[in-house]
């Protein structure tokens, strides 16, 4: 008979960065704007973090809850390596509140004993190559709390020849903003809604930090950027706001920031509002367009028009999609085939053939 081998929770715990020491051994958090005050052996918000003999530790350093192979298009992210496959994962935690969380199973974990093995960032890099991805993506639940992780990772990838992609919420303080997306090759950023108000009541958190690392990555960086709106019924959905949204992004992110706005459907604490619909998400598409902005796309359906990539200038559909998988494509060098205008994002000269498929594996 095997007797089973319980491995301590201390060997994962892994020094953290964007704290301060506080009197009576207690800390502060400066990883994104809760700035948790924590006593001895408490943790934070994002219960990621913890306070251990006056220090703070990333508790769940190289476990995951999970790997799997997914589309690039699955982040989503439209304009980098169309077609590719991504090696995604992620851990548990997470520093907003969502009621209508998606993965809450994965952010909300109030334990750390359902994640795997230790995995060390260069096995994970090596298994991508190995695979045949393109790229390793952090997602699942929110990099920001395990970044200390997620940029080891991202700098072992970046040793094989591999992009690294975060998958965030983006709610962050701006010395741990600027040091994390110096490692990343690109990121699709939740903008959740656009009041202080839907925040406050449904994410538990603020707009504006959020709206600082849209600019900071826009502005400051050569992260490649698309940005993600998942629509909630009678919640952010209305024509002012949107009218809004699309102001404050057409002048300051530009006209050719991809914005993909996705359907909702009932989950974790939010069970009462409607999937979105159809209608709503070509509403948001065209009054998006409306202010300028030439990438805009539709999540969670399957339609080939709001899914694919139209030339600004011609009008050519320039990569055709269902669901995450390509079916057309007319680029040639970064470019319209037809009339040469060129696209920004980052393309090989043909797409990959990941398709649709979402495969789970084991990293070993």
């Amino acid at each position: 008979m095997t007797k089973e081998v319980r491995v301590p929770m201390e060997i994962f715990n892994h020094p953290a960065k964007w704290w301060q020491a506080l009197p009576e051994e207690r800390i502060e958090c400066r990883v994104c704007p809760r700035l948790c005050r924590l006593r001895a052996g408490q943790r934070g918000f994002c219960f990621a973090r913890q306070n251990i003999d006056g220090s703070m530790v990333l508790t769940a350093y190289g476990r995951s809850s999970g790997f799997c192979l997914d589309p690039i298009e699955k982040k989503p992210l439209f304009h980098f390596y169309p077609g590719s496959c991504a090696l995604s994962f992620g851990t548990a935690g997470c520093n907003l509140g969502c009621r209508f969380c998606q993965n809450w199973d994965i952010t909300k974990a109030g334990s750390m004993n359902g994640l795997g093995d230790q995995t060390p960032p260069e096995r994970i890099a090596a298994a991508a190559v190995r695979l045949g991805c393109r790229s390793v993506a952090f997602t699942y639940n929110d990099p920001v709390v395990f970044a200390e992780y997620a940029m080891n990772v991202a700098d072992a990838c970046h040793r094989v020849g591999l992009a690294a992609v975060a998958v965030t919420a983006g709610y962050m303080t701006d010395e741990c903003r600027v040091e994390f997306y110096g490692h990343m090759d690109a990121a699709n950023v939740d903008l959740k809604g656009f009041t202080e108000d839907f925040y406050r009541r449904n994410c538990a958190g603020q707009l504006a930090p959020v709206l600082a690392t849209l600019r900071h990555l826009h502005h400051n960086t050569n992260v490649w950027l698309e940005v993600t709106t998942l629509l909630i019924p009678g919640e952010n959905d209305s024509d002012g706001e949107l009218e809004n949204a699309s102001d404050w992004f057409a002048s300051q992110l530009g006209p050719d920031v991809p914005w993909h706005f996705t359907a909702f459907h009932p989950d974790y604490k939010m069970l009462d509002k409607p999937c979105t619909s159809f209608m709503t998400l070509s509403r948001a598409c065209d009054i998006a367009r409306s202010k300028g902005i030439r990438y805009v796309y539709t999540g969670n359906t399957r339609d080939l028009t709001e899914n694919s990539t139209w030339c600004p200038q011609c009008g050519q559909r320039l990569i055709g999609r269902v669901w995450h998988d390509v079916v057309e494509w007319n680029l040639s060098e970064n470019s319209c085939n037809r009339c040469r205008y060129r696209i920004p994002g980052h393309f090989d000269p043909l797409p990959g053939r990941w398709g649709n498929r979402s495969v789970r594996i084991c990293v070993a």
